[in-house]
């Protein structure tokens, strides 16, 4: 293929993507990997960056581990961390009788300790802190809660686990989430200046279609709290990670606490994060530790244009699984 006709099929690319909805994904320019135009295939946002997932070892004193929380974010931000996260349920007992006792209202009051430390660590860390998550208590519902907060300390976007842990996995787990906390009905993505990223927390990974929607609205990567135990972990927590990555081609985040075997839940640790092609950049073991990946667009940039799902897939048939969903639906109702 000659030039011209090499920059012909880039430029109609574009306009195909565009014409699919795709018009986050506009152009952005790479001279690096030695491209003579513009590429359709990364966010025009997406700005290399440090992330830095802190993965906390939790007791039963909220104000110490909110303390430790600090502490971390701290370091990760001395150490160039840009994009700091923090693990699900990291201020108390991931414990299905502890969740009301340790749920906090930031919606109607004017004081919540976890609120406050965490918008007051990501000011002084200078960075963009994904809060882990918290127990929220709000008209007598309780849900599991992730906040984000802007290097000024402002709020970014909170998240509520849309999908509840509810499993019963002979000789492993039991762990029915609903019998205490409501689930989340609304997708989080939020903005920051090396980014757009989507959210989920722990189980949502479980179900594609967030990391997806999230691809396809200009996301760069998928950032997932999460506590996943010594039964679930080792089965499917760094494939989840890796499948998402891959599949649409951006980069995840799984931040875990770190395992503690005096507690009731034992949760697996290793939190990772992962690339485009589902390589993994870092991971952790099981103990208290900060790992750090670099993040560079041109990853994406590369992997895209090598196997360029954009162009590929079948939107015109996709259309088919949601017609059988809305029939079953409909005959459920007859």
């Amino acid at each position: 293929m000659n030039r011209r006709a090499f920059i012909s099929f880039f430029r109609s690319t574009s306009s195909t993507l565009r014409n699919r909805g795709f018009a986050t994904f506009c152009p952005r320019k790479h001279p690096q990997i030695n491209l003579q135009m513009d590429s359709p295939y990364v966010p025009t946002d997406f700005k290399p960056f440090r992330l830095g997932l802190v993965q906390l070892l939790s007791g039963m004193d909220k104000m110490d581990n909110l303390k430790n929380a600090r502490t971390k974010v701290l370091e990760a931000a001395k150490n160039g961390a840009n994009i700091v996260v923090l693990p699900e349920i990291f201020n108390s007992p991931y414990s299905v009788a502890h969740f009301r006792e340790y749920a906090e209202d930031f919606v109607t009051t004017s004081h919540s300790p976890s609120y406050d430390a965490l918008s007051q660590m990501a000011k002084d860390a200078k960075v963009y802190l994904f809060g882990g998550s918290i127990v929220e208590l709000d008209n007598d519902k309780v849900y599991n809660t992730a906040l984000v907060f802007s290097p000024d300390g402002s709020l970014l976007g909170k998240h509520r686990k849309m999908h509840l842990f509810d499993v019963d996995i002979p000789n492993g787990i039991r762990f029915i989430e609903s019998e205490v906390l409501s689930p989340g009905n609304a997708m989080t993505m939020v903005q920051t200046e090396f980014g757009k990223f989507g959210m989920g927390i722990c189980y949502d990974i479980r179900f594609p279609e967030l990391a997806m929607i999230a691809a396809r609205n200009g996301c760069a990567g998928m950032i997932y709290p999460s506590a996943f135990n010594t039964t679930t972990g080792p089965l499917h927590w760094e494939l989840l990670a890796r499948s998402r990555a891959v599949d649409n081609q951006i980069f995840v985040a799984l931040c875990s606490p770190a395992r503690n075997m005096d507690a009731s839940y034992h949760a697996y640790g290793h939190s990772m994060a992962v690339d485009p092609y589902g390589k993994i950049l870092a991971e952790a073991q099981e103990g208290p530790a900060i790992i750090y990946a670099d993040i560079n667009p041109t990853t994406m940039e590369v992997c895209r244009r090598a196997i360029p799902l954009y162009t590929q897939r079948r939107f015109d048939m996709y259309t088919q699984v949601q017609e059988q969903e809305a029939s079953k639906e409909n005959r459920g109702k007859q």
